[in-house]
């Protein structure tokens, strides 16, 4: 399929013969969840934005769709987050570049002195939305190419990214000061795979993860005996599943740490490469980045501070409790 997607991409009678997506105004298509809901914030009813990767949707893995590619050619912008987050389907929307309005978001708002690397890999680990001061940066990106859409909302969209960055600042904050209060000892994030270490950075907790920062190859059997000795040794009290990432991992260092004499406990799922269902709160990426951290802190013996000022509109919306 991707190689399909490959040839269709260069194809430029097939790029013409495709309708553009129905409805009027412009439209932007964002390949994850986590761009598309900043993207919406900041465009407010002057472009249409729409997903490609839904809830539960792995985007290291994804293979679009025949729907896919109608969806891209029909789009006035495509947006994504770059840092083959994508996989080989990056190098289908690098081509696209050449008839569309398409821009890595991630590559080109977060400074490369502020990437985390890692050895033996050609790219940084492209999982910059678990630090919320960094994913931020990425409003005023979304903001500047949309602009190009609808040059009469350029202003009103640069404002609302502003605003929206107003937000996350605190809800930035709000993180930092929930995972302080997890005693220290056991301030330790383990995972399915390896795609928090922007937020064990941020938020000073230590992250293990089973598998690496792509789900693309298999976690081997040192793999997760490393992640157990960590486990017993530490006493860490809860482990935790991933909502795209398959349980038997998790499940089997739950299993041998018992067999070890330590009864670790299945924290709740986490968001990691996608957000939950829309038209929760956890479909939204304030909501997602919340929901995390209300599970790792409770799971791990501390208690989520209350919602700032800034983030209690949002908590009303979607009836999550504010308060500490």
């Amino acid at each position: 399929m991707i190689r399909t997607l490959k040839m269709i991409a260069g194809t430029a009678v097939l790029a013409v013969a495709l309708p553009a997506l129905a409805g009027a105004g412009p439209k932007a298509v964002a390949t994850i969840g986590m761009l598309a809901d900043v993207a919406r914030n900041v465009a407010g009813d002057c472009v249409v934005v729409e997903t490609m990767m839904g809830p539960g949707t792995d985007p290291h893995l994804y293979k679009a769709s025949a729907g896919d590619v109608r969806l891209l050619f029909g789009a006035d912008a495509i947006l994504y987050a770059g840092h083959n987050l994508e996989g080989q389907l990056g190098q289908v929307l690098g081509k696209l570049a050449q008839r569309r309005l398409t821009r890595a978001v991630a590559e080109a708002a977060v400074p490369a002195g502020r990437l985390l690397a890692f050895a033996g890999a050609h790219y940084p680990d492209p999982h910059v939305w678990m630090d919320v001061s960094l994913w931020a940066l990425t409003a005023p990106v979304i903001a500047e190419v949309l602009g190009e859409l609808a040059p009469e909302c350029a202003g009103a969209m640069q404002a609302r990214a502003v605003a929206y960055g107003a937000k996350l600042a605190a809800l930035h904050d709000w993180v930092r000061a929930s995972v302080a209060t997890i005693p220290e000892e056991q301030r330790i994030l383990v995972t399915a795979h390896d795609a928090f270490a922007y937020y064990g950075r941020a938020y000073g907790i230590e992250v293990a993860g089973i598998q690496g920062i792509s789900t693309a190859s298999e976690a081997g059997i040192a793999d997760i005996r490393q992640i157990v000795d960590i486990v017993v040794a530490r006493l860490v009290p809860a482990v935790f599943i991933e909502s795209t990432i398959n349980p038997r991992t998790i499940q089997a260092v739950i299993d041998a740490a018992a067999g070890r004499g330590h009864a670790v406990a299945l924290g709740p799922q986490l968001y990691s490469d996608a957000m939950g269902a829309a038209g929760t709160a956890a479909g939204t990426y304030i909501g997602m980045i919340h929901a995390n951290t209300v599970a790792i802190v409770e799971a791990l013996g501390g208690r989520p501070a209350a919602l700032p000022g800034e983030l209690v509109a949002w908590a009303t919306r979607w009836h999550v409790a504010a308060g500490g």
